[in-house]
């Protein structure tokens, strides 16, 4: 019976130690969301904030179990031992447990207030503005027109920010609370419906990073996803202004077939084709699908539309698109599309291979 309790604390040690080993791997810098590998400002404050607390708990972490090992040692029991000497309050020691927290605390606490203030408060109010509004389950993204203050080019999937730049973000929920989060970028900032919050991000390398929403949304919360990319700012401007031009209308027969199955089917009615919006109004159910042919992913972060080269690949996208629209519902269960589009609420109104064909052919000509 002893050797099979030893044996148990055995087994129990190497378990703890395993999840101990396999906790440490979890927090590599290099994973594609570790917020250890800080590309921004507001990402880089929060990990030096992140490691003054980690700091101070393991001060009183050691503090603490120090001074109960020592306690156990000095005061075990003995077998041939009286009742120990009661000890009844101790001003010194009282006021050392009490100040010395308290100290902490307050130490800790410094820090903690300037960093919320400097992460709140956008260091250039003038600075780029992107609205992002948060829908089940997906991401819309505005930005002023380039030409037109009045307008407003309405994006979804993708976020697009010039590098070393301050960009402020105005957060929106169209239904319920979402949180709007970029690990390498920034921490997570709720998005409350009809309470608008804020925050400004900046990334200091280009490439792509990863962002999701973070707050439970439903049931399809955690394929809530978004990429980020970060561009030179040529780059941004260029594609801003690509994205603001509608795209150009193929005259091949498919295509145009396409785009009348795409309005008799009632995709438009949730969809729309054209990037502009006038500012302010909102937009309608379903994502934006204007240039839907150049977005690296699709139905918000299932579908990954890039090749090897890091490109969108027409074959990939056709694919992707083609899967979506056969069956929403078997990809991203609880979907709006699956739960209210005519085509998969009304066996009359199904589409048949021909009409799906039409309109793969007619969204990957969006580009």
């Amino acid at each position: 019976m002893l050797n099979l309790y030893r044996r148990h604390r055995v087994l129990l040690g190497v378990f703890m130690l395993v999840a101990l080993v396999a906790l440490m791997f979890g927090c590599t810098p290099n994973d594609p969301q570790s917020t250890f590998d800080a590309d921004g400002p507001v990402a880089q404050s929060q990990l030096n904030l992140f490691w003054i607390i980690l700091g101070a708990g393991a001060v009183v972490f050691v503090a603490v179990q120090g001074a109960l090992v020592y306690l156990l040692i000095k005061f075990r029991r003995q077998s041939n031992d009286d009742i120990p000497e009661q000890v009844e309050g101790n001003h010194t020691l009282e006021f050392a447990w009490t100040a010395g927290p308290t100290a902490l605390v307050i130490l800790v606490a410094i820090p903690t207030i300037f960093t919320i203030f400097d992460n709140q408060v956008s260091p250039d109010p003038g600075a780029l503005t992107v609205d992002v509004i948060g829908h089940q389950w997906w991401f819309e993204f505005r930005y002023d027109h380039p030409d037109d203050p009045t307008k407003d080019v309405v994006f979804a999937g993708d976020l697009h920010i010039p590098i070393n730049e301050v960009v402020n973000v105005n957060l929106d929920s169209v239904d319920v609370i979402h949180s709007f989060w970029i690990p390498k970028i920034a921490g997570k900032v709720d998005m409350v419906p009809n309470n608008d919050n804020t925050m400004w991000i900046q990334g200091n390398q280009t490439g792509t990073y990863y962002g999701q929403c973070a707050e439970f949304c439903g049931v399809q919360h955690a394929n809530m996803r978004f990429k980020v990319e970060v561009q030179t700012r040529e780059d941004f401007d260029a594609w801003l202004r690509a994205q603001a031009t509608p795209p150009a209308e193929s005259q091949d027969p498919l295509v145009v077939e396409g785009s009348k199955v795409f309005r008799s089917a009632g995709c438009s009615g949730c969809h729309a084709t054209d990037p502009v919006a006038n500012d302010g109004v909102p937009g309608r159910e379903g994502p934006n699908l204007a240039h839907v042919a150049s977005r690296t992913n699709l139905a918000g972060g299932m579908f990954d539309n890039r090749g090897e080269d890091g490109n969108v690949n027409l074959a990939i996208l056709q694919q992707n698109l083609r899967t979506w629209i056969s069956d929403p519902e078997s990809v991203k269960p609880g979907n709006t599309m699956a739960s209210e589009g005519a085509p998969y609420i009304d066996p009359e109104n199904a589409l048949n291979e021909a009409e799906l064909s039409a309109i793969v052919a007619y969204l990957s000509s969006l580009k």
